[in-house]
């Protein structure tokens, strides 16, 4: 009979071997950061690493050049762990949600369940999947469509937060441009011959601030404007905005949609601009397992006290809401500032370089590995899993 408790503190030693290289990567990371689909040092600090402890590498995962995909095999076929790396950094700000250090926690744990595979012949096969341009381009959608969670039994990843929360709330997401077309004129000349783009995207926002007292309690809505004309004696002939809209779930979300939709909508009837709107980003809401969530929390628990068992307020919105309507998935957080610290904020980027940034990516690495050896280890486990995601779906 396999003693998962003594493969467990084998991962454990792994990883703790594995710390100042961690926190190498991490930093290196940290001070390299790199923006949605431009993470080519990231992938490839990350891909070295893995090829060098024995995975398997494979480049350009789903047609996207800076996704990859490492796998180990163990000596015969078994459950399939995925691990999923985050790695990108927001603009201006560097990593401000931490990505440097979930990635490498990621990395890590896959690292200390490989060793445990191969020091003890066991079955089963381990799977980071770096998945690129969380930030700005929900990198996960095309995987997920591609079909790259299609033979994997569940995919994990510890996002970085100010509280340890073992179920966190991640919204339906859905990202939206208006542009509009008007025509140019001399403002001061001939202002009576334009038609003014920008007062379109004005009263776009204008339209969605009446909005919303009008959406259920949850919704978030907000903007920039990204193109608002060339010259101030020019009347604006081109005008364009971004918006993320989200909600609780993806239902909902579709039916706010609608609404702000109508809103550039209304905005080009009476500016007499043109309007075009499209989507350039979407995600689904997340459905963190409930039975991989328990098994996390038994792990977990061993190296640090989880603050909130479910969160009703919410954290955004993430890819891997996606990857959670496919396969089983898990995606808590784990503590690494001062309670009130935000995401995507210059405190967090600190709190991500920070001593307590690294002890929060070591619990957060054997919280997976650990759990990774529960799931390699106890059929019945899995099979709790898959009949809980059979359920919800």
């Amino acid at each position: 009979m396999t003693d998962v408790n003594k493969l467990k503190s084998e991962a454990e030693e792994t990883i703790d071997g594995l710390r100042e290289r961690m926190v190498e990567l991490s930093t290196d990371l940290h001070e390299n950061p790199e923006l949605s689909y431009e993470e080519y040092h990231a992938q490839d600090l990350l891909v070295t690493e893995l090829e060098n402890r024995g995975f398997l590498i494979e480049t350009g995962t789903a047609g996207l050049e800076t996704a990859f995909r490492a796998t180990y095999e163990g000596r015969s076929p078994g459950p399939a762990i995925c691990l999923m790396a985050e790695y990108d950094a927001l603009e201006g700000l560097g990593h401000a949600c931490g990505h440097n250090l979930s990635g490498v926690a990621s990395v890590g744990a896959a690292i200390g369940v490989k060793e445990v595979l191969a020091g003890n012949d066991l079955p089963g096969r381990i799977v980071v999947l770096g998945t690129p341009g969380e930030e700005l381009h929900s990198g996960k959608v095309p995987m997920v469509e591609a079909g790259v969670f299609d033979d994997l039994d569940v995919a994990m990843m510890v996002h970085m937060f100010d509280r340890t929360i073992l179920d966190p709330k991640f919204i339906a997401m859905e990202g939206i441009e208006f542009r509009f077309h008007g025509k140019s004129s001399h403002a001061a000349g001939a202002p009576e011959e334009g038609i003014n783009a920008l007062n379109g995207v004005i009263q776009t926002f204008e339209n969605i601030n009446a909005l919303r007292q009008h959406v259920k309690d949850g919704v978030r809505i907000h903007g920039i404007i990204t193109d608002g004309g060339s010259a101030i004696n020019i009347v604006p002939e081109t005008a364009a905005a971004r918006f993320f809209v989200r909600a609780d779930t993806s239902t909902y979300l579709t039916e706010v949609l609608d609404k702000v939709k109508k809103c550039g909508e209304g905005a080009g009837v009476a500016t007499g601009a043109d309007a075009r709107i499209e989507t350039f980003e979407a995600n689904e809401d997340l459905d963190n397992n409930p039975v991989l969530t328990e098994i996390f929390a038994e792990n977990i628990r061993r190296y640090t006290e989880v603050a909130i068992e479910t969160s009703e307020e919410s954290l955004g919105s993430t890819d891997a809401g996606d990857v959670s309507k496919v396969i089983p998935t898990l995606h808590p957080t784990v503590s690494i500032a001062p309670e009130g610290t935000s995401l995507h904020s210059e405190e967090f980027a600190r709190a991500s370089a920070s001593e307590k940034g690294f002890e929060g990516m070591i619990k957060a690495a054997k919280g997976m590995a650990l759990t990774a050896l529960d799931l390699l280890t106890g059929a019945s486990a899995l099979d709790r899993v898959w009949d809980s995601f059979n359920d919800d779906g």
